[in-house]
């Protein structure tokens, strides 16, 4: 794992996507205490102004500072991207270890449900879920979680099934060592990496995938900030008054590119190393 970060900090692009990711997580923390206006407060006296020194990005159709609202946002976007990525990566580990390391019925079964899953188009069986679940933000995260998992799965069933034919499993099992004690101390910590290789390439598409059911009505509801549906809200106004969906679209590109950018770094330092 040392020569992992090693050669991870040894790529300049590693370095710029990491401090671009590190800004972007910082504003998630403190954007909404940072912006220069209350992000829900209306004043339709000022509806539809332009950028200027004192509204950066304009105001909305409602007089609200896009550029409040954007930071605002900031902190949904990234906290709904955590929340899908961490509850489809337990599954997936869960799922993935006791179907890899206990095979036979076990395996046949796991993987056979998360066919089902992966048969389906990730973004349809989300909108489904989230439809049947009702619209919300927090339903939208839990849609998109029961659509994330199956690969979770078939990558941590695929690291088991190496990890558990090494030297040091076949040993621990022959000195008596038990399924959990190998699971934890054994098999898990070497599956970390290649999950966190996942789970970066993940943050982009989570997002988008968040935006989207956002966009059409499925995930965050207005008043909400979130960036999906600012840029839903904006469209009806698009030719006129560009502004309102032009820059929370930018920051869900500049977002996703940051992580895009840095899950490319980690895979690749992954790779070199043959961790």
């Amino acid at each position: 794992m040392k020569a992992f970060f090693h050669r991870l900090l040894d790529r300049p692009s590693a370095w710029i996507a990491i401090s671009a990711v590190l800004i972007l997580l910082l504003l998630g923390f403190i954007g909404t205490e940072i912006a220069p206006q209350n992000p829900y407060a209306l004043d339709t006296a000022i509806r539809f102004s332009s950028p200027d020194a004192q509204h950066w990005m304009g105001t909305d159709n409602l007089g609200r500072d896009v550029f409040s609202r954007v930071l605002a946002g900031a902190g949904l976007a990234l906290k709904s991207a955590a929340v899908v990525l961490f509850s489809a990566a337990l599954i997936g580990l869960v799922i993935g270890c006791l179907a890899g390391f206990y095979g036979g019925v076990m395996d046949e079964t796991l993987m056979r449900a998360s066919d089902v899953f992966i048969a389906f188009p990730g973004l349809v069986l989300a909108m489904a879920i989230a439809a049947a679940l009702g619209p919300s933000l927090t339903n939208a995260m839990i849609a998109i979680s029961a659509v994330w998992w199956p690969s979770y799965a078939r990558l941590v069933r695929a690291e088991v099934l190496s990890i558990k034919q090494r030297d040091y499993v076949t040993a621990s099992h022959a000195i008596g060592a038990g399924d959990l004690y190998i699971l934890a101390r054994h098999v898990i910590p070497n599956i970390i990496i290649p999950l966190l290789v996942q789970m970066t390439n993940d943050v982009g598409p989570a997002l988008v995938t968040s935006s989207s059911l956002s966009f059409i009505g499925m995930g965050a509801q207005p008043p909400s900030p979130e960036w999906g549906s600012m840029v839903s809200q904006g469209r009806y106004y698009i030719l006129d008054y560009w502004w309102m969906s032009t820059f929370p679209g930018a920051a869900i590109l500049v977002t996703v590119m940051a992580f895009n950018s840095l899950g490319e770094a980690i895979r690749r330092s992954y790779q070199v190393n043959g961790i």
